[in-house]
């Protein structure tokens, strides 16, 4: 099983620059994709599934803002759309497509962490959010097996970001969001897939690249996109890999192949 996350910065705008004709190519049986920047009508018929594989979505309330999707290859059992929490349901940052068969409850989750960049009423809404997410993944972890990808907007070690010593002040890499990630990858016992496969990484793992200066050509980026699985998912990860030949938004794509069949 193959799947990939990309936060789009806009589908509108990431399909105008390629990544509907890559995402075909790439043999894909999930697509996570996250900041989909647009409302039902303008998805509808025109971004609404990639070749065979269907897309489910949760829309942002506020047009232009935030929002994911799942473009799923095989039949899911159910979706799940929505946290359950007014505040970030309004934000369309969670849907969910479950797959069960007699035995097992297997989940994939396409979610967008709010970023805390804009402000402290931002950040604070981002530490909300992570409160509120934690004991639903450790109570989902005690359900089922799963899968999440998105864009977690945290670098959690000092190697996930090129400029570590100067950012430690900054959303993103702040002592308390990194402590978040340390206790949901140990206490809660999920697993960062990557770092799994490749522990040791350092500029070649950024999946973000500030707009600002020349932060792309000078590789100054940072790890925000992942997948974080339960043990038994992440134990059948094969491979890992970020392409970067084409620039489809300020991030690029994760893709992970999974000894997996749904």
């Amino acid at each position: 099983m193959r799947i990939v996350t990309a936060n789009l910065n806009g589908i509108r705008s990431a399909a105008s620059k390629g990544f509907f004709d890559w995402a075909r190519a790439q043999q894909a049986d999930v697509i996570g994709v996250q900041e989909v920047k647009a409302q039902a009508e303008q998805v509808h018929g025109v971004y609404g599934q990639i070749d065979t594989m269907a897309g489910h979505f949760h829309y942002a309330q506020k047009k232009g803002y935030s929002g994911v999707g799942i473009y799923l290859r095989p039949q899911p059992s159910e979706v799940v759309i929505g946290l359950g929490d007014a505040e970030f349901d309004a934000e369309g940052r969670w849907v969910e497509a479950r797959f069960d068969k007699p035995g097992r409850k297997l989940s994939i989750i396409s979610c967008y962490f709010p970023s805390g960049s804009s402000g402290e009423e931002r950040q604070q809404a981002k530490f909300r959010f992570l409160a509120l997410l934690y004991p639903k993944l450790v109570t989902l972890r005690q359900e089922r097996e799963f899968i999440l990808v998105g864009d977690v907007n945290i670098a959690h070690q000092n190697a996930d970001l090129k400029n570590w010593r100067s950012n430690q002040k900054n959303s993103g890499f702040l002592p308390e969001e990194r402590a978040w990630m340390t206790q949901l990858l140990g206490e809660a016992g999920l697993v960062d897939v990557y770092r799994r496969l490749h522990p040791d990484t350092t500029d070649t793992c950024y999946t973000w690249w500030s707009n600002r200066g020349q932060a792309y050509a000078n590789n100054v980026g940072w790890r925000l996109d992942y997948q974080i699985a339960t043990p038994g998912l992440a134990e059948l990860a094969r491979s890992a890999s970020i392409y970067k030949l084409q620039k489809f938004s300020d991030h690029a794509p994760l893709t992970m192949d999974y000894d997996l069949r749904l």
